[in-house]
Formats: structure tokens, sequence, C-alpha cells
């Protein structure tokens, strides 16, 4: 049996367009000789228009983004609706779709490698079909757990369709999802760390796990502002975005957990670290891990400890200005001035 390529599928899923669109972008409607929808990720709208037939200006299939200029065909609907990693996946979705049998394996057509699931290869693909958060669900899901300061959040993205799936023996589910960049002291990115949210943006998603991070995470970590001789490091991503809403000039770094704060790598011109704890015995161990480290290391630890739970618990329940008071309180008299945001 032959292998299709990517213009076979894309050749063959044209000559059904109006029923790709029906089931990929459902949101719109047909007009004419074109498909009419929001965007590719199936927003309501009237911005994209895919071709339903061929016509001199283009075979059936093909589609624009008005308002981005953005351009592709079927297939490109399908991985991006559908938020898919790589083309093994667009290529099977197609295949169900247009009811064709799975190819049989050949030696004279070497595959292309598949990055794995959960790889770091996989983790750059997601984030590279997701968009920056500015006036997504994303940016509504960190407003209102009391977080505005988005400068230098440029490892923030959002997607709007992001695959969950609970357990390998369950059926895939998609949601909304904040992705975050994790990277290497370089920049380089290394994995990613998804929070799915509700479809409003409210809260995260009702599912069993909202939170899971994907790629090589030891050491590494999801990063925001320049690296130099002062920085803050904590676990999650919400907690250490707060302590930006009083330091918005400090560099952070959120390191995902208790364990991976633990073994996070410092940069070479780290000299004092601010160590922002949980309060709890993972965040106590994680502290005193971090300390021993930082000391081997000659660089000055200082903690940072919230008064509920977390520094994000404390900016929604005990407000920015508690928030501020206790931060003062702990910081190096030197690092007040030149970090600590004045109160409004």
């Amino acid at each position: 049996m032959t292998r299709l390529d990517a213009g076979d599928l894309a050749h063959r899923l044209g000559r059904q367009a109006e029923a790709v669109c029906r089931r990929y972008l459902g949101a719109g409607r047909r007009q004419g000789h074109y498909w009419l929808v929001g965007d590719v990720y199936n927003t309501p709208g009237r911005s994209l228009f895919v071709r339903l037939k061929d016509s001199p200006k283009g075979p059936a299939g093909k589609w624009q983004d008005a308002a981005t200029g953005e351009r592709g065909d079927l297939l490109d609907v399908i991985r991006l609706a559908l938020g898919l990693a790589d083309f093994a996946h667009v290529a099977e979705e197609a295949r169900a779709f247009l009811s064709l049998p799975h190819p049989e394996p050949t030696w004279s057509q070497p595959k292309s490698p598949r990055a794995p699931s959960g790889s770091a290869e996989a983790a750059k693909r997601l984030f590279a079909m997701s968009k920056p958060i500015s006036g997504t669900l994303a940016g509504t899901y960190l407003r209102r757990r009391g977080i505005t300061t988005l400068h230098g959040t440029g490892s923030l993205r959002f997607h709007p369709r992001c695959y969950y799936r609970p357990d390998e023996h369950e059926v895939i589910e998609t949601w909304p999802a904040l992705i975050a960049a994790v990277t290497d002291l370089s920049g380089q990115m290394t994995g990613v760390h998804r929070t799915w949210l509700a479809p409003d943006g409210s809260d995260k998603a009702p599912i069993d796990t909202p939170r899971k991070a994907m790629g090589d995470l030891l050491g590494h970590a999801v990063r925001f502002g320049v690296p130099g001789e002062v920085m803050a490091a904590g676990e999650g991503i919400e907690s250490v975005l707060s302590i930006r809403e009083v330091l918005p000039c400090m560099a952070t770094a959120a390191a995902l957990s208790a364990a991976h704060l633990a073994a996070i790598l410092f940069a070479e011109p780290l000299r004092r670290l601010y160590i922002v704890r949980d309060n709890d015995p993972a965040g106590d161990g994680a502290r005193d891990s971090l300390v021993e480290r930082a000391d081997a290391a000659g660089i000055e630890t200082i903690g940072l400890s919230p008064t509920l739970g977390d520094f994000n618990e404390d900016l929604r329940k005990l407000g920015i200005d508690a928030l501020r008071g206790n931060i003062r309180c702990q910081l190096a008299p030197q690092d007040v001035a030149r970090f600590m945001r004045a109160a409004a």
C-alpha cells in the first residue's frame, strides 16, 4: 500500500471541504462558495474564509484569515483546531476523517522522526502553536487571581483547545490552557507547563489534574525578567507572579514543584537568591535543600514566607497592601528601594 503524502491528504480533504469545516470549524457557516468563521481555532466570526470549491483563485480547502494574514490548507485546520503537535498526529486524524486505512510500514521510504509524547520537542511545538496571552482567557484567569503585572511574561502563552487526557485509557478532551515555557539558563526551551482553564477563564478547568508539565524540567524553570545578581525563585507560576506585583523589576523563576525548586540551577552572576517558599512541609524541605546548595556556591539566600498557604493566596485574600508589607519586612534593605513598587 502506498503512503499518502501531505499533498494527497490535503487534496482529498479539499474534495470534502464543507464536511471538514462542519467537523472542525463548526462555529462558522457557509456563505456562497466559502465557509466563514472567526479564526482557525473555531472562534465565532467572519474573519477566516475557507474555499469550498475549486476556482480560478485556488483549489478547494485553501483558507485565509483576513485579520492576521495567515493562510493554509485543511491539514492546517485540523492541526491548529485540535492543537496537534506533529504531522503524524495530523495525518492520523485526517485519515480517520476520510476513513482511510493506516499506511503499512515500508523500508524503501524511511519515516520522519516523531516527537514522543511529553518530549521537549513536543513541548516546543505546543508552545509554538500557542499565542500571546494579551486579550485571551489566560489573561482573564491571571487577573481573576489578582495578577496584573504582565510585562516581561513572554514565557506565557495561550492555547484555546489544548489536549487533556485523564489517563491513557480515557478519551482525549480539549480545554483552553495557559502554556508556560520551561527554559534552561541559556534560554533554550526544555519543556512546557499547562494549566487547563474553565471556558470563561474564571478558574482552572473542572478536571482531575488541571496542571501538568512535559519535557525536561530538572534544574530548569519558567522565567520572568533577565537574571542578574539578585533574583527570586519559587514553586508555582501564580505564586511567583504574585511576588512580581510588588517586585516588578526583580527577575523571578517558577520551578513548578518543591522538588524542582530544590534542584534549580544558578546563573553565573547570581549573588543573592530570594526563596519564595510555600507554607507547607514540602516548601520547608525545598528551602533547606536550596539554601545548602546556594551556600556551597557562595550565594546568599533569603527566604520569603507567605502569611497563608502561598503568596497568591495572600494576594487574593489579604490584598496587595498586606502582601507588600509582608515582603518589605523580609527583603534586604538595599533591595527595597531597588526593586519594590511604591504603594499606589
